[in-house]
């Protein structure tokens, strides 16, 4: 059975790297669709405890991988339950098909089926993970600090693990199960003169047991076949087994496919790029020398930028619209902290529909989570822009029944310019000065989202601080080109959103010069909180917070 729909973007796989790329997808109002075959945020969902992921002191995996997934879904994103048995990665349109028969289409696609720690295969070795075997020292040493430790693997890794692991353990044992170490004799000649650290050639596992933890473990000496076993020391619960003996990458469906290495990962460019075009990877499923969270969440947002550079450039290619502008600059901007604006340029009169049906359809699955009615006022001054501005709210107003549109001749420095009303007619603060079309139709989403619907989730002690803040007006000035602006725009209509002192306008400086040379602006995003000085370049909520509490 075929999915005739053709979407933007596949990912497959929904681990860190996968839903990371979900992420920045959505963002990028690439369709997008994620398959997982297991279960969604992948290894981390087997971890207790995050200690090393940045900025969160420590977290339950399976915690930390759920509000990354809302968040994806939080941009329409879908994630679907499927393993794909099959690639067909041709040129044009790529087809994958899944285990349930279902064939799914896409102009690109992300590998991110990530890879598993190769085991053992000692008695318990299963039904002890996560409760005294462990496979990532990074992840996991910091847990058997003051206790025994026993490192599987004979390889560079274990050797490297092993001398980690010694700062966290009371003592560690490597068991080699042949006679010698596999790497280079300067990092065996470390652990040798390591105090806390012990070797065991030819010694392997051959069971392990306890009750909630591993307390006992069976070695065997592979030569002699003497068998010894360790118990848990005195005041001990447990003690650590880390496996070591190598990772096997998830891409047996891709050998003869992709260019892999000798290994089976998948060969990749710095940019995610893979041997065949628009086909990328991302995660623990490529080549490299470290595998963790982090880096396979920066995989994930590397390589969904490069997709949609590439599905931006076929679509292109093919005379097909990809997002609306209302002037003649390119939509790709380099991405980067600030976007320039020395090009003065003409504006082009808009034709046809501002939204593609690609861009509707992304846009159903958010829409139909609101709750309550909004309002979108037109404030007009009888320029041309007045009746493009009202031609494009009234046919963004029918994607959805909660939305209703009105105008008025305007009046102030900003016109023509859109308000959001809530549903008792009260303007909501949220105001936009030109057409947020472009990478500022995000802004518009969010805002509607925050304001006629669940909204956006944010720390309870930040909403109160935001609702204590004073009286303010915060002007945004934006280019419709710049990939930072609509996140600095979202977070001060978000502050609007949930404190009525508070109106977060964004402007469009290519409508309104006047302001960028009073203001000297030459790069955006421009954030002016009251009548203080401009704030260039991305924002944080709580660094717009702390700007807002300082300037009222």
């Amino acid at each position: 059975m075929a999915d005739q729909h053709l979407y933007d973007l596949i990912i497959v796989g929904a681990g860190p790297a996968g839903l990371s790329a979900g992420l920045y997808a959505g963002r990028a109002m690439l369709d997008t669709l994620i398959l997982e075959g297991e279960t969604v945020g992948g290894q981390v969902t087997t971890t207790s405890v995050v200690y090393n992921y940045p900025a969160v002191e420590k977290v339950d995996g399976t915690k930390l991988m759920n509000q990354l997934q809302k968040q994806v879904t939080d941009f329409g994103v879908q994630i679907q339950h499927d393993q794909i048995d099959a690639y067909s990665l041709k040129p044009e349109v790529k087809i994958l098909t899944g285990k349930s028969g279902q064939e799914y289409r896409a102009r690109s696609v992300i590998i991110a089926t990530g890879a598993h720690p190769r085991k053992v295969g000692f008695d318990g070795e299963d039904q002890f993970r996560g409760r005294g075997v462990a496979y990532c020292s990074t992840c996991d040493g910091e847990l058997f600090t003051g206790l025994q430790i026993f490192v599987v693997g004979g390889g560079y890794a274990a050797a490297e693990e092993a001398d980690y692991l010694s700062r966290f353990g009371k003592h560690v044992t490597v068991l080699v199960r042949s006679d010698h170490f596999k790497c280079p004799p300067a990092m065996t000649a470390k652990l040798i003169d390591n105090p806390k650290v012990s070797i065991e050639y030819n010694t392997e596992i051959k069971s392990v047991s306890g009750d909630d933890y591993v307390s006992s473990a069976t070695l065997v000496n592979n030569q002699t076949g003497k068998e010894t076993i360790y118990h848990v020391d005195p005041g001990d619960n447990t003690f650590g087994i880390f496996v070591y003996v190598g990772t096997e990458p998830a891409t047996q469906n891709l050998k003869g496919v992709l260019d892999l290495d000798s290994n089976g990962y998948i060969k990749t460019s710095v940019d995610g790029a893979t041997n065949i075009n628009g086909v990328f990877a991302a995660g623990d499923v490529i080549a490299k020398s470290l595998r963790q969270i982090i880096t396979a969440a920066a995989d994930g947002a590397q390589a969904a930028t490069t997709a949609e550079h590439y599905v931006t450039s076929q679509k292109q290619a093919a005379g097909i619209p990809i997002t609306p502008v209302t002037n003649n600059t390119s939509a790709s901007s380099p991405v980067g902290q600030t976007t320039d604006l020395n090009n003065e340029e003409s504006v082009v009169p808009h034709q046809g529909n501002w939204l593609t049906s690609d861009i509707t359809n992304q846009l159903q699955p958010i829409f139909a989570r609101l709750t309550s009615d909004i309002t979108f006022e037109v404030d007009t001054n009888n320029t041309d822009l007045s009746q493009q501005l009202l031609g494009f709210i009234n046919e963004f107003a029918d994607l959805n029944d909660h939305f209703n549109v009105i105008s008025k001749v305007g009046q102030g420095n900003y016109l023509p310019m859109l308000k959001i009303l809530d549903a008792d007619g009260r303007d909501t603060g949220l105001h936009y000065a030109g057409i947020p079309t472009g990478h500022e139709l995000n802004s518009l989403v969010l805002g509607v989202y925050n304001v006629a619907g669940p909204g956006q989730t944010i720390d309870p002690a930040m909403v109160t601080r935001i609702k204590q803040l004073p009286a303010a007006q915060i002007r945004i000035g934006v280019s419709l080109t710049c990939h930072f602006c609509p996140d600095v725009v979202a977070a001060c209509q978000h502050i609007a959103a949930l404190n009525p002192q508070i109106t977060a306008t964004m402007i469009d400086l290519q409508h309104f010069p006047e302001l960028r040379k009073s203001k000297k602006i030459m790069s955006v995003p421009a954030t002016m909180i009251n009548h203080s000085p401009v704030i260039f370049g991305s924002q944080t909520l709580e660094q717009l917070v702390t700007a807002i509490e300082k300037y009222h």
